[in-house]
Protein backbone atom coordinates (compact mmCIF):
# COMPACT_ATOMS: atom_id res chain seq x y z
CA UNK A 1 0.00 0.00 0.00
CA UNK A 2 1.38 3.57 -0.99
CA UNK A 3 0.00 5.34 1.83
CA UNK A 4 0.55 4.00 5.11
CA UNK A 5 -1.16 5.19 8.50
CA UNK A 6 2.70 6.36 9.31
CA UNK A 7 2.63 8.36 6.29
CA UNK A 8 -0.83 9.63 7.01
CA UNK A 9 0.66 11.15 10.09
CA UNK A 10 3.95 12.92 8.78
CA UNK A 11 1.82 14.58 6.09
CA UNK A 12 -0.72 16.04 8.61
CA UNK A 13 1.69 16.79 11.10
CA UNK A 14 4.02 19.04 8.68
CA UNK A 15 1.29 20.66 7.02
CA UNK A 16 -1.65 20.32 9.51
CA UNK A 17 0.12 21.53 12.43
CA UNK A 18 -0.61 18.13 14.13
CA UNK A 19 -1.26 14.53 14.03
CA UNK A 20 -4.88 14.84 15.23
CA UNK A 21 -5.56 17.98 12.70
CA UNK A 22 -6.77 15.47 9.58
CA UNK A 23 -9.79 17.86 8.63
CA UNK A 24 -8.24 21.30 8.05
CA UNK A 25 -8.44 22.31 4.59
CA UNK A 26 -4.63 22.51 4.82
CA UNK A 27 -3.73 18.87 5.52
CA UNK A 28 -6.33 17.55 3.02
CA UNK A 29 -5.26 19.35 0.23
CA UNK A 30 -1.33 17.74 0.87
CA UNK A 31 -3.30 14.12 1.28
CA UNK A 32 -4.76 14.91 -2.03
CA UNK A 33 -1.83 15.94 -3.56
CA UNK A 34 0.58 13.46 -2.13
CA UNK A 35 -2.38 11.05 -3.92
CA UNK A 36 -2.57 13.02 -7.15
CA UNK A 37 0.92 12.15 -7.23
CA UNK A 38 1.05 8.89 -6.82
CA UNK A 39 -2.02 8.31 -9.48
CA UNK A 40 -0.25 10.01 -11.89
CA UNK A 41 2.62 7.98 -11.63
CA UNK A 42 0.69 4.86 -11.90
CA UNK A 43 -1.51 6.21 -15.28
CA UNK A 44 2.00 6.98 -16.53
CA UNK A 45 2.75 3.08 -16.69
CA UNK A 46 -0.94 2.02 -16.92
CA UNK A 47 -2.43 4.49 -19.28
CA UNK A 48 -5.48 2.45 -20.63
CA UNK A 49 -6.48 2.26 -16.35
CA UNK A 50 -9.86 4.37 -17.00
CA UNK A 51 -11.12 4.07 -13.32
CA UNK A 52 -8.04 5.59 -11.76
CA UNK A 53 -8.05 8.01 -14.65
CA UNK A 54 -11.63 9.24 -13.14
CA UNK A 55 -10.50 8.90 -10.09
CA UNK A 56 -7.68 11.40 -10.36
CA UNK A 57 -10.04 14.07 -11.92
CA UNK A 58 -12.35 13.57 -8.95
CA UNK A 59 -9.17 14.37 -6.51
CA UNK A 60 -7.83 17.09 -8.56
CA UNK A 61 -10.92 18.68 -8.61
CA UNK A 62 -11.81 18.45 -4.34
CA UNK A 63 -8.15 19.88 -4.47
CA UNK A 64 -9.65 22.73 -6.52
CA UNK A 65 -12.54 23.36 -4.90
CA UNK A 66 -10.17 23.32 -1.34
CA UNK A 67 -7.65 25.48 -2.76
CA UNK A 68 -10.16 28.03 -3.76
CA UNK A 69 -11.65 27.86 -0.16
CA UNK A 70 -8.36 28.95 1.01
CA UNK A 71 -7.34 31.77 -1.38
CA UNK A 72 -10.88 33.66 -0.41
CA UNK A 73 -9.93 33.13 3.25
CA UNK A 74 -5.76 34.43 3.40
CA UNK A 75 -4.63 35.02 0.23
CA UNK A 76 -0.81 35.62 1.78
CA UNK A 77 -1.13 31.79 3.34
CA UNK A 78 -2.60 30.81 0.10
CA UNK A 79 0.72 31.54 -1.97
CA UNK A 80 2.80 30.38 0.65
CA UNK A 81 1.01 26.75 1.09
CA UNK A 82 1.30 26.61 -2.75
CA UNK A 83 4.61 27.41 -2.79
CA UNK A 84 5.35 24.68 0.17
CA UNK A 85 3.62 22.12 -2.25
CA UNK A 86 5.59 22.76 -5.12
CA UNK A 87 2.04 23.57 -7.12
CA UNK A 88 1.71 25.95 -10.02
CA UNK A 89 0.33 28.77 -9.99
Amino acid sequence: MYLTAEKKKEIFQTYGGSILDTGSSKSQIALFTYRINHLSQHLKNNRKDFNTERSLVKLVEKRKKLLKYIEKKDTNSYKKFIKMLGLRK
